[in-house]
C-alpha cells in the first residue's frame, strides 16, 4: 500500500497507445493510503489544440482544482500518446494567489515547493509511459487551486499527451521560471498538457469518486477559471459534510466521448478507457457513469429497430462497467442522461432511446444506486428539453454553471459515506 502499481498491473492498450506506468523512489513514511484528489483523462492532443508555441526549454504553469486536502502528495505526469521522450528538468507545486489562473498566473511564493523523481529534480518520460513523482510533504487545503509548473527540456511539438478541455488558463514562458510569482509576459492557452493526476495520502476513511463522463462532466458550460464544473461543486459539498470529508473526486470526462463510440477526435470510448481511467485510478472507492448522450444524439439512427439495438447496447455496456467496478470492490452508480430536445440533432426516435435507457437506470439492480440528473434539469412543461435557465449558449444540450449547481444540490451524499 502506497507503492505505485507494477508494470504488469498497469499495462493497458487504449486505442493505439500502450500505457506503461513507472513507479518512483521516495514514499511517505506516514500511515495511510493513496487516493486521487484531482485527475484528468489524457489523450493525444489534436493539432488545433496544441500549445500556441513549442514547450521545449520553456516553463508551463497549469492550474488545477483539487478536492480533498492532505499533508503528503504525489503527482502523475503522462506521455502515454507521445512518440518521443518528454524531458522534465524541474517541477514545482504552489498554491494559486490573487487572480491566479484568471490573471497573470500568480502563485503564493511562500507555498512553492520542488517535486523530485527518485530523488532527482527532473525526469525523462519515455513514449507511452506515465510516471509518479516522489512523495512530497505539503499542506494542501481542501478544494484548493494549485499551480503545477513544469520546466521542459526536449518535448515533441506535435505529439503531446494532454487534455484540451481544461476550462482553465495555462501559461507558457521562456526559460526556467517555475518559482516566479507571476508570469505577465507568458503565452496563454486554455488546455492542459502532460499532467495526469494528483494523489493525496489519506487515512482509512479516504477514497475517491471516479466519474466517467463526456463534455457535461468535462465542464462545457462552466466558467473558464471559475472551477464550477459539477464535479468541482460536488467536491465542495463533500468536504463540508463530515461523513464524506475525506472523499475526493477524479473528473474523467472527455468532450464528445461516448460509452460505445470514440467521438469525433478519435480518442478512446468510455468502455475502452474504463480500466485505465476508473479501475486503475488510485484509491477509487466509488464510480459514477454519466454519459451516453453522444451515443444517442449523434448516432444518426432513424429506425425503431436500430433505436432498440442502441438502447440494448448501452444497457449492456453499463452493466459490464458496473460488474467490473464491483469486482474491484468499487461501488458503482449511474446517472440518468439529460435532455437534448432543443438541440439540432433531436428526433423522437432518438428521444425514445434516452427514455428507455433512463427508465432502466432508475429501476435496475446492477448498480448500487442512481443519481437522477435528468429529473433535475429537464423542463417540467417539456420533459424532452432542458430547463431554459440551465441551457448553455442555447445549444439545447450543454448545461451552464447554474444548472451544474442544481444537479449537485440534488445528490444524496449518503451514497458516498463509508
Amino acid at each position: 500500500m502506497g507503492n505505485p502499481p507494477s508494470h504488469s498491473n498497469w499495462l493497458a492498450v487504449i486505442g493505439m497507445a500502450a500505457v506503461t506506468f513507472l513507479g518512483s523512489g521516495k514514499l511517505s513514511a506516514e500511515p495511510g493510503h493513496w487516493v486521487t484528489t484531482w485527475a484528468t483523462a489524457p489523450y493525444l492532443t489534436e493539432q488545433n489544440n496544441l500549445p500556441p508555441e513549442p514547450l521545449a526549454h520553456k516553463t508551463l504553469r497549469q492550474f488545477l482544482r483539487t478536492s480533498i486536502g492532505a499533508k503528503h502528495l504525489r503527482f502523475r505526469l503522462c506521455n502515454a500518446y507521445g512518440t518521443s521522450p518528454v524531458t522534465i528538468q524541474s517541477a514545482h507545486l504552489a498554491l494559486a494567489a490573487g487572480t491566479g489562473s484568471a490573471g497573470t498566473g500568480e502563485i503564493d511564493p511562500a507555498t512553492d515547493r520542488a517535486l523530485t523523481f527518485r530523488g532527482a529534480p527532473g525526469v525523462v518520460i519515455p513514449p507511452g509511459q506515465t510516471i509518479w513523482s516522489d512523495s512530497l510533504a505539503y499542506d494542501l487545503p481542501v478544494t484548493a487551486t494549485v499551480a503545477v509548473s513544469l520546466h521542459f527540456g526536449e518535448i515533441s511539438a506535435s505529439t503531446i499527451t494532454g487534455h484540451p478541455g481544461s476550462r482553465t488558463t495555462s501559461f507558457i514562458e521562456d526559460g526556467n521560471v517555475v518559482s516566479a510569482a507571476n508570469l505577465p509576459g507568458a503565452a496563454k492557452t486554455d488546455h492542459w498538457y502532460v499532467i495526469h493526476a494528483i494523489e493525496a495520502l489519506a487515512d482509512e476513511t479516504g477514497g475517491t469518486i471516479a466519474v466517467l463522463g463526456d463534455s457535461i462532466t468535462d465542464g462545457r458550460g462552466s466558467t473558464t477559471n471559475g472551477q464550477d464544473r459539477w464535479p468541482d461543486q460536488l467536491a465542495t459539498r463533500l468536504v463540508a459534510n463530515p461523513p464524506t470529508a475525506n472523499v475526493g473526486i477524479a473528473n474523467l470526462g472527455i468532450g464528445a466521448n461516448g460509452v460505445l463510440g470514440q467521438g469525433s477526435a478519435g480518442f478512446p470510448s468510455g468502455q475502452a478507457r474504463f480500466s485505465r481511467d476508473i479501475l486503475n485510478q488510485t484509491g477509487v472507492r466509488y464510480f459514477v457513469v454519466f454519459m451516453g448522450i453522444n451515443d444517442i444524439a449523434y448516432s444518426g439512427i432513424t429506425t425503431p429497430a436500430a433505436a432498440t439495438a442502441r438502447a440494448d447496447a448501452l444497457i449492456a455496456a453499463y452493466t459490464s462497467l458496473a460488474n467490473q467496478a464491483r469486482a474491484r470492490n468499487i461501488k458503482p452508480y449511474a446517472a440518468t442522461i439529460t435532455p437534448f430536445g432543443t438541440s439540432g440533432t433531436y428526433t423522437t426516435t432518438l428521444e425514445g432511446i434516452r427514455q428507455t435507457v433512463n427508465a432502466w437506470i432508475r429501476n435496475n439492480t446492477v448498480f448500487d444506486g442512481h443519481i437522477d440528473f435528468d429529473a433535475v434539469v429537464r423542463d417540467p412543461s417539456a420533459p424532452s428539453n432542458l430547463l431554459p435557465a440551465y441551457i448553455y449558449q442555447n445549444d439545447g444540450l450543454h448545461i451552464n454553471a447554474t444548472g451544474y449547481q442544481a444537479m449537485v444540490n440534488s445528490v444524496n451524499l449518503n451514497l458516498f459515506a463509508p
